[in-house]
């Protein structure tokens, strides 16, 4: 089977092993509504793949993903209804199918970690990250709720209380913090990382496909139970009405004046 060509990510697989790379290193990986329906496609693609029993997901670059590309969301209000809410639901579609692939995913997360990347990573099923990383959800500083299933998947990690803060405050977190909450399984030196997810996924792949996969469905079909996602299918609409808001614009706006010249630490 021929590895497809996407234009904002790379896929390739070899026997047990995938990768997924997050490949446009000059603008810190955005996720733009392309790139999201590719990577539900990347996804299906791998789970057409009976021999994987890993796919590690990276970044190419300084970062894992600096978040949605927030240009192509605000063009999106030139559309039709129902072109835009297709648009809003990219990403929530995008999670799920990441989380549905057959495969143990491992997120190799380095850089910066920010909005919908969090999601992404939220939605593999093992992650470690260097020790340098900075995290931060600043959807609500842009005047948007943080969709993508992204809030059941929080608290599935880090509790109620803890997602609370994070996605309301907006404040950025480090590596430690969150391994410490226990959104990361581990945090290693950044010349490390490499060899640390190598180590991992060699580990796996070791193990009898069948017991090492029914563990992953297993655990996710009781996590689906105790904070289920089902009901994420609404988040386009609420994305859709905060991009439509009078004050959310406004601080938008106040914030991508803060962020202009910085280095990207908030969606891109």
């Amino acid at each position: 089977m021929e590895e497809p060509q996407f234009e904002g990510i790379e896929v390739a697989a070899s026997g047990a092993r995938g990768e997924l790379h997050l490949n446009r290193p000059e603008k810190l990986n955005p996720l733009s509504h392309g790139t999201l329906r590719d990577l539900a496609e990347a996804a299906r693609w791998f789970n057409a793949r009976p021999d994987l029993k890993v796919v590690v997901v990276a970044g190419r670059g300084r970062a894992f993903s600096a978040g949605a590309d927030l240009t192509a969301f605000a063009g999106s209000t030139a559309k039709d209804a129902w072109s835009r809410r297709r648009d809003a639901d990219a990403g929530r579609l995008m999670a799920d199918a990441l989380e549905n692939i057959t495969a143990v995913t491992i997120a190799k997360i380095h850089g910066h970690c920010v909005g919908g990347g969090v999601v992404l990573a939220g939605a593999c099923d093992l992650r470690l990250a260097a020790e340098g990383t900075r995290f931060s959800i600043p959807e609500v500083d842009l005047g948007i709720p943080l969709a993508w299933g992204g809030i059941p998947r929080l608290v599935r990690d880090i509790g109620p209380a803890l997602t609370k803060e994070l996605v309301m405050t907006c404040r950025p977190f480090d590596a430690a913090e969150a391994r410490e909450a226990g959104f990361l399984n581990r945090v290693v030196p950044a010349e490390q990382l490499d060899r640390e997810v190598e180590e991992l996924a060699a580990l796996l792949e070791s193990k009898p496909k069948l017991a090492l996969l029914a563990t992953k469905r297993h655990t996710n079909a009781v996590t689906e139970e105790m904070v289920g996602t089902m009901r994420s299918w609404s988040d386009a609409d609420g994305l859709l009405a905060g991009l439509g808001d009078t004050e959310g614009n406004e601080s938008a706006a106040r914030y991508l004046a803060r962020l202009s010249g910085e280095d990207p630490g908030g969606e891109s």
